[in-house]
């Protein structure tokens, strides 16, 4: 989906505070999710995660924009130009608190988000190849995406 754009993962990973898996585990992950989005020609600028709880009241864990505004400061970008793409109620809230357009996909959780009516996104998108092609054509000015 590069296009032009700089993509940017930011992701609650709260199996770490529960013991499910360490960091070392998680970058071995997001390595390969790396390999398989380069395969793809699709090349990301970065990943930010937030380690910790729900209950945490973590200003990183999303939706709150501690991840996106790290992100933003090392990077050099606007929030508030960006596109935030996710497929739960955090993300769309998370793109609404940082003055992002919001993009809900349907893969995930997204459709029954969609049902339930608990986030009203700018746009749904079937899947990320559909919420790309939705910025590529709709979005004329250049903007960052979130996910």
């Amino acid at each position: 989906m590069g296009m032009g754009y700089r993509l940017i993962v930011v992701t609650n990973q709260s199996g770490i505070a529960r013991g499910y898996f360490d960091e070392a585990r998680l970058a071995q992950i997001h390595q390969s999710m790396w390999r398989q989005l380069r395969a793809e020609s699709v090349e990301l600028s970065g990943v930010y995660f937030c380690p910790h709880l729900p209950d945490d009241a973590c200003p990183c864990r999303k939706p709150a924009p501690g991840l996106v505004n790290r992100a933003a400061a090392e990077h050099g970008f606007d929030p508030a130009s960006s596109v935030v793409i996710g497929d739960n109620v955090c993300d769309i809230e998370l793109g609404r608190a940082v003055g992002a357009r919001t993009i809900l996909v349907r893969t995930g959780y997204g459709r029954e988000v969609e049902r339930s009516g608990a986030a009203r996104a700018d746009f749904v998108a079937d899947d990320l190849a559909a919420a790309a092609e939705y910025v590529q054509q709709t979005l004329a000015s250049r903007q960052e995406c979130l996910s």
